[in-house]
């Protein structure tokens, strides 16, 4: 049986084995030096000059001018985001809510961990990825470990001139006198995490970034290399209508979305790029409930009159929504729409084709420059009905303007939104300073997912993009599903959460999601509000099952087992899933058999048994519920006879299993 490698995001390989599928012919080996033995050392390679040729492109070397972006420390970002993890994630059922039947994750670690353990499982999968990360405005403290650390007296010696490979390095101190790497520091830490989170997405995927004025620039100059400036969909500008007070030139009051798609055609054929009108579900809920009166006996006028009255005292609809005032004999909801012709300059001569009123049978004033429309558009409205003629031919016809035809409406790049979101999380008793405001968060969630998408925010904090999920899900009842990932940071004594007793923003982000949840669940009883919480942590297998080379014989007798002492079944299940692409929110049984605890995960599409001393009947019972994989504990079996029959009890119930050990 094969060995499971417990290691994920070898990026290096993958992109090797990506080139070398399309240009095989570049692809080499060479002696890198020799052994003890004398024997060479032979590693692979790539013939720049065959690489050259088939491109067909001249090269830029050295210090040769070229256009790109660059900064201090941006190769060993790009180095990072490629490195393997033997990371994991251990599952925290006392911090989760309805941890065995939820498929929501929320996960607390360093996100560029937690992002590289995701690569295998989540490939491809996130539909939407929302994210606030830190805006650099000079008062944040990175808190991720990345190891980009570089003194003052390293940035002065590099800054200025060129890198190794001749890129021309630029001083940023100029933004910041008193760090030397106030962009650096923040690029460096963006960079290899945005890398990392353009994996996750379909084509069909979408990321949309909320920063400042601080990295606008910066922002959008790597999502373009990251993300191609192809795929650029547009800005989004948040009109605060709070200005700062402490600037010191021209006072912002706005903020950014930026909106990159992974592959732009895709996402647009896949996605029209509209938002959900407002107010046009509770409208329609109003009709249905007042249309319903019918049955009993009320009139269409009647329905009709409470309905316009109910219409013109919501106060918070728009001239346009308070327009949908009229329910029709099938119970929809409309208003009338003028057909004329909208431009100054007279209409074609098909567009002045008269409409013959459906009782008088005589023709219909036609507007002065021509209908709208032309004649077989006409023609084919009226024949579904959406052409109101009045009483006689004397009166000009209008559209019949559906509210269901119109649900949605586009993007805009401008949103007016002077609200804060602070008192109901001080409500919730989580006194988050400065958090996203959850209704902007839910219209975009409802504008670019369906149901059954994955939402993710790497830079979770309060929380507010699981609370939009959960909101987005109570109103259109689509099943979407988040992961949030947070950093558990410290609470200061001095800030507001730690004065609320909290040790870290996790544990705030956790409860404003249960609060959340609790809200929503009263508007929606079916609501999944749960979520199982996950830790980073270090591999649950020693350092000898990766490198048992360096490790001598008599060390290796010490060594009573290769997994670490203090982990359960179930991290080793979640680190086994997470390695063969299986999601974690799938869903696990476990059962008994022979007395030996076994897990099955997904309706028998993973089974696994890490316990020690397994019999044949163990392995037969698995063996005929017939796994699509089917993992054990190295050096589980009770004897030589069971592990020596093993093969044969699979090959026997169950031949096209996929067998494992760890």
């Amino acid at each position: 049986m094969k060995k499971l490698k417990m290691k994920i995001n070898d990026n290096f390989n993958k992109n090797y084995e990506k080139l070398k599928e399309i240009l095989p012919n570049a692809f080499t080996e060479k002696i890198t030096g020799y052994d003890k033995n004398g024997t060479p050392i032979i590693e692979r390679a790539i013939d720049i000059d065959i690489l050259r040729a088939e491109i067909g492109c001249p090269p830029v070397e050295g210090k040769e001018e070229r256009y790109r972006f660059t900064w201090p420390d941006k190769q060993r970002a790009v180095l990072l985001s490629n490195e393997p993890t033997t990371s994991t994630l251990r599952p925290c059922k006392t911090k989760s809510i309805n941890f065995d039947d939820t498929k929501n994750v929320y996960i607390e670690g360093d996100n560029i961990e937690v992002l590289k353990i995701l690569q295998e499982t989540y490939l491809d999968k996130i539909k939407l990825i929302y994210i606030d990360p830190p805006y650099n405005t000079g008062k944040d403290s990175f808190v991720y470990d990345d190891d980009f650390i570089l003194s003052n007296e390293e940035f002065n010696h590099i800054s200025g001139k060129y890198d190794d490979d001749g890129n021309v390095l630029f001083d940023f101190r100029l933004n910041n006198e008193t760090n030397g790497r106030f962009h650096t520091d923040w690029l460096n830490m963006m960079y290899p995490r945005l890398r990392l989170a353009r994996n996750l997405l379909p084509d069909e995927g979408i990321i949309l970034i909320n920063m400042d004025e601080n990295e606008i620039v910066n922002l959008q100059k790597i999502c373009a290399e990251i993300f191609g400036e192809q795929n650029d969909l547009g800005t989004i500008v948040w009109d605060k209508r709070n200005p700062k007070g402490d600037a010191r030139g021209i006072s912002y009051q706005h903020e950014y979305i930026l909106a990159y798609a992974k592959n732009k055609n895709a996402f647009l054929n896949s996605c029209k790029m509209q938002r959900p009108k407002k107010n046009a579900n509770m409208i329609l809920a109003k009709a249905k409930s007042l249309f319903s009166k019918m049955e009993t006996g009320a009139a269409l006028e009647e329905i009709n009159a409470e309905f316009s009255q109910w219409i013109s005292k919501q106060t918070e609809f728009s001239g346009g929504e308070k327009a949908y005032n009229k329910i029709d004999e099938h119970g929809e909801v409309y208003r009338g729409v003028s057909m004329a012709w909208p431009n100054k300059k007279k209409a074609p001569d098909d567009y002045f084709v008269p409409l013959i009123h459906p009782v008088t049978q005589k023709p219909c004033p036609i507007p002065e420059r021509g209908w709208r429309n032309p004649s077989a558009t006409m023609k084919d409205l009226q024949n579904k009905g959406l052409i109101l003629f009045g009483k006689d031919e004397t009166t000009q016809p209008t559209r019949k303007y559906l509210l269901s035809e119109n649900m949605y409406e586009n993007i805009p790049s401008l949103i007016y939104y002077g609200g804060s979101d602070t008192a109901m999380l001080e409500g919730f008793g989580v006194p988050f300073d400065t958090p996203k405001v959850v209704e902007i968060c839910k219209e975009h969630i409802m504008s670019f997912t369906g149901k059954d998408d994955i939402i993710l925010d790497f830079f979770s904090g309060s929380g507010t993009v699981a609370h939009g999920v959960m909101a987005a899900n109570a109103e259109d009842n689509l099943n979407r599903t988040f992961i949030m990932v947070q950093i558990p940071e410290e609470c200061g004594a001095e800030t507001s959460l730690g004065r609320a007793g909290f040790k870290n923003i996790c544990e705030a982000g956790e409860m404003r999601i249960a609060k959340a949840g609790e809200m929503l669940k009263k508007i929606n009883p079916s609501l999944d509000c749960g979520f199982r919480v996950f830790s980073c942590a270090s591999s649950n297998m020693e350092d000898v099952y990766y490198s048992p080379a360096e490790y001598s014989q008599a060390t290796l007798f010490n060594m009573a087992d290769n997994i670490k002492a203090d982990r359960t079944a179930e991290d080793l299940l979640y680190q086994v899933m997470l390695e063969l692409g299986i999601l974690l929110s799938s869903e696990i049984a476990e059962t008994s058999i022979d007395g030996k605890r076994v897990f099955s995960v997904e309706k028998d599409f993973l089974m696994a048994c890490f316990d020690s001393d397994i019999t044949d009947e163990v392995v037969t019972e698995i063996a005929k519920r017939k796994p699509h994989y089917a993992v054990f504990r190295d050096g589980g079996m009770t004897n030589d006879s069971v592990m020596a029959n093993f093969e044969q009890i699979f090959a026997a119930y169950s031949p096209g299993t996929v067998k494992r050990i760890l």
